[in-house]
């Protein structure tokens, strides 16, 4: 694979973390540095394993889940989105704590934004390329999406107010339909 189809496949891969992060950066009333660093090493992480699981096997993982990867990715940010949707509604039923950059969501976003680097790494062991580089660049470029994405959400996230959580579960949800559509149409 040549460098610059690297880099637009990467710069492809990195747009749901790019948008899950502005999203969860939006809608956490204090979004600190350690938010920041969390989405960014584990979407960065996910990006760069799930590639390299791919080379490595990824096409028997994909039969050995019976092709529900992108049932899995859409169910997850659905339950996430409707998650945040329903926190944002009065005080009364808000989980003041609920932290989705910790824990079984921060995993479970991980998986979802990265699912589509598995089939990368399955064309690229396909085509018989190498997988260290690829995924490394991967990886990077989904870490630099990431910030930029959460330092964005940040910003727009101060003007949002309460409206912030409910738009971020709205992107979460509409993130899972794409991801659903595009392995519709382009299977």
């Amino acid at each position: 694979m040549d460098l610059l189809t690297l880099f637009g496949t990467a710069i492809a891969l990195g747009m749901d973390a790019f948008a899950v992060a502005a999203a969860i950066a939006a809608t956490l009333p204090v979004f600190t540095s350690r938010h920041t660093f969390r989405l960014t090493w584990h979407f960065g992480l996910f990006q760069a394993m799930m590639t390299t699981i791919g080379w490595f096997g990824g096409e028997k993982l994909a039969q050995s889940t019976g092709g529900m990867n992108t049932w899995i990715a859409f169910g997850l940010l659905c339950l996430l989105g409707a998650n945040m949707i329903r926190n944002s509604f009065g005080p009364e039923e808000r989980v003041d704590d609920f932290d989705p950059t910790r824990g079984f969501s921060l995993v479970a976003l991980s998986v979802a934004t990265s699912i589509d680097a598995l089939a990368v790494g399955v064309s690229l062991g396909l085509m018989g390329s190498r997988v260290a580089a690829p995924a490394l660049i991967i990886g990077l470029v989904a870490i630099i999406m990431t910030y930029v994405g959460a330092s964005l959400g940040k910003r727009a996230g101060g003007h949002l107010g309460s409206w912030a959580e409910r738009a971020g579960g709205i992107v979460l949800i509409a993130l899972g339909l794409r991801i659903l559509v595009m392995d519709y149409y382009f299977k």
